[in-house]
């Protein structure tokens, strides 16, 4: 199993900290909506402050084009000062003599958060004087933030090649989740892929089918699959110029012992709105004027029998049009027994994707899963089997 430098292996006692973490949260009249992100930097905080290091936050918040007090993450201090029930300070920069200054004042195991690091152009661009200036405020370097460790940017990935570099607990809890799933995951492995497109998943679908059992394909791209059998599908979401490479991508599957797993039942609907007429009909009998928004009874019961027999499951992206009800009960179904499996012991679950994510949640099942990862992108570039500059300057 591959191996990270953690906070286990940081002295931190009297060091200044740079602590890189997720503070892209969302925001609305100035003020936090959704305090996951906060939250899940708790435990990496408070665990550098109690041993007596100075926590220096770095951060991004949208994407702004040079200096934009709108994006500052002044606005991000009072909620995470409420989330880790103690004072946190900010500086107006993250570099300077107005971020030494700030860093000075601060005691061992007291908290400061800089400015915006993308209010200079550097932080994007990773370029080494920028580097050199983040660096110049602390003694070590620690990667909290997996989300943004896709990016080669001076304070997630530049900081870590000239420091001392550790990852944080989200991000020690995330390598280890991700690692356990696909790197030596406990056999049968099952992965469920859903969302719309074919196209967007190429790279995904490819990386999986050589590392998986089954590979089970939901949402509008199943559709895609179907078509590739030479099954109709109506007005479904398809990609009809990818059928090719759908069937490219079972050969390649079934050559590395993966099986694909399709809708053997589909629910259909003429109009694309919640509680809209539909049926339940055979993956043969969909009329040229319906669309499939859902999985059907038998396809969920024999996704769920698939799971019943395996012992790991990576999730990324719905079944179906999830938004929209009734057509959530495809994953909403799934999931529920997914997170029973994972309770009583049989399975380890890890899910990421934004999609994915808001379905758990409406499916009450996130916290029964092993780990949910909030990552997006730097969670599907995994799964791809793509480097994360982020996550390589940690390796051991």
């Amino acid at each position: 199993m591959t191996s990270f430098r953690t906070l286990d292996d940081a002295d931190v006692k009297g060091k200044r900290v740079l602590v890189r973490v997720d503070l892209n949260v969302p925001m609305e009249d100035g003020k936090v909506t959704d305090l996951t992100r906060l939250e899940r930097i708790v435990p990496t905080l408070t665990d550098i402050a109690d041993r007596g290091g100075k926590v220096v936050i770095l951060a991004h918040f949208g994407r702004p084009k040079g200096v934009d007090p709108s994006q500052s993450l002044k606005a991000v201090v009072p909620a995470l000062a409420d989330v880790l029930k103690r004072p946190v300070a900010f500086a107006a920069d993250c570099i300077g003599e107005v971020a030494a200054q700030a860093v000075d004042a601060i005691r061992p195991g007291e908290i400061l958060v800089l400015e915006n690091t993308r209010f200079h152009k550097g932080e994007e661009k990773n370029e080494p004087d920028f580097v050199k200036a983040l660096a110049a405020n602390g003694d070590l370097f620690v990667a909290d933030a997996f989300s943004a460790a896709h990016r080669a940017h001076a304070s997630t990935e530049g900081l870590g090649r000239v420091m001392p570099a550790y990852a944080g607990r989200t991000m020690q809890a995330e390598l280890d989740a991700l690692t356990r799933a696909l790197e030596k995951p406990e056999r049968p492995v099952v992965a469920v892929v859903g969302g719309a497109k074919v196209s967007t998943k190429l790279d995904l679908l490819g990386n999986l089918s050589k590392k998986v059992d089954f590979l089970v394909i939901g949402g509008g791209m199943a559709n895609t699959f179907l078509a590739a059998e030479g099954k109709a599908v109506g007005k479904s979401l398809c990609e009809h110029d990818l059928v090719d490479t759908a069937r490219a991508i079972v050969a390649e599957a079934a050559k590395n012992g993966c099986r694909i797993v399709l809708p053997v039942d589909v629910v259909c609907a003429k109009e694309f709105k919640a509680n809209a007429s539909h049926r339940v009909c055979g993956i043969d009998e969909v009329a040229p004027e319906e669309m499939i928004l859902d999985i059907g009874p038998k396809s969920v019961e024999h996704v769920v029998s698939i799971l019943g027999r395996a012992k790991t499951l990576v999730w990324n992206g719905p079944f179906g049009a999830f938004e929209l009800e009734p057509f959530d009960n495809g994953t909403v179904s799934v999931a529920e027994a997914a997170a029973e499996l994972t309770r009583a012991g049989h399975l380890v679950s890890v899910a990421g994707g934004g999609d994915t994510v808001a379905a758990l949640n409406q499916a009450g099942a996130a916290d029964r899963f092993t780990y949910v990862s909030t990552a997006g992108g730097a969670f599907l570039e995994w799964l791809e089997g793509k480097p994360l500059p982020g996550v390589d300057v940690l390796r051991t």
